[in-house]
């Protein structure tokens, strides 16, 4: 039981840093464009708009996907509760890189916004009449 224990706790991780991670985003992008700490791409860094918009953006994807891979995470592990070490081993590495795969992921939606939201410089497109 504690070898399971301390996979369910190592494979919350990720749910649980996407969602502080996504919360923290959702409300207040890093002050400043910098090139160390925040969701950091050609597109997102061209203006503090693109920036916060990023920001604001990808803060409400992790929030979701993490929410979502908490839930996933929890109810996969009770089904491996009382399996050998192997079954929990398996399901745990799934998990991680599952969650790494939707990190990952979640870079698209993120830069097809910013794509239709803002020209090559940055700036606000204006709206289609």
């Amino acid at each position: 039981m504690g070898f399971w224990f301390t996979m369910l706790i190592i494979t919350l991780l990720i749910p649980i840093l996407m969602l502080s991670i996504g919360f923290a985003f959702k409300h207040k992008a890093p002050s400043k464009i910098n090139p160390l700490l925040g969701y950091r791409t050609r597109r997102s860094m061209k203006s503090m708009e693109a920036w916060k918009f990023a920001h604001k953006l990808c803060g409400y994807i992790w929030i979701f996907a993490g929410a979502f891979l908490f839930d996933v995470t929890v109810l996969t592990m009770l089904l491996v509760i009382n399996k050998g070490e192997g079954a929990i081993q398996t399901a745990s590495l799934v998990l991680l890189y599952s969650g790494i795969g939707v990190i990952i992921l979640s870079i698209i939606p993120v830069e097809i916004a910013l794509k239709r939201t803002f020209d090559e410089n940055g700036n606000r497109k204006s709206p289609k009449n």
